[in-house]
């Protein structure tokens, strides 16, 4: 299968989250209507460098065969991550908290959830692996 595309998107949709939360928390803590405080500000920036973190490392493993031995463990976290906050997002539409922001998250969750899934619950593939 390939995942350099997979990889490239996980990268860039974690890179602009990762983004947004670590130079806007203030911001995005409004727009949820939170209370801006110290400390929520700060775990939002601490989420934002995961983000950033994630992004990088989906960035660097793009070219690499991700679901073989030694790629195993990054798709597993991509899996783990993605898939929960699938749920998280689906629970909080079934909850009624059917806004833009959370449809739109459930989507992109939903999806890459399906797709790191089928990453890592299927034997990998070296046809049309991009050569480093």
């Amino acid at each position: 299968m390939k995942t350099r595309l997979l990889m490239s998107l996980s990268a860039l949709f974690m890179a602009v989250l990762g983004l947004l939360a670590s130079f806007l928390p203030q911001e995005i803590l409004a727009y949820c209507q939170v209370s801006v405080q110290g400390p929520l500000v700060m775990l939002l920036q601490a989420a934002g460098a995961l983000y950033l973190g994630f992004a990088i490392l989906n960035w660097m493993a793009r070219a690499s065969l991700i679901g073989g031995i030694y790629g195993k463990p990054v798709a597993l976290g991509n899996f783990l991550h993605f898939a929960v906050m699938c749920m998280v997002f689906l629970k909080a539409l079934a909850n009624g908290q059917a806004t833009a922001l959370t449809l739109a998250g459930a989507l992109f969750y939903t999806l890459f959830a399906l797709w790191f899934g089928l990453v890592v619950f299927t034997s990998p593939s070296e046809v049309g692996r991009a050569p480093h």
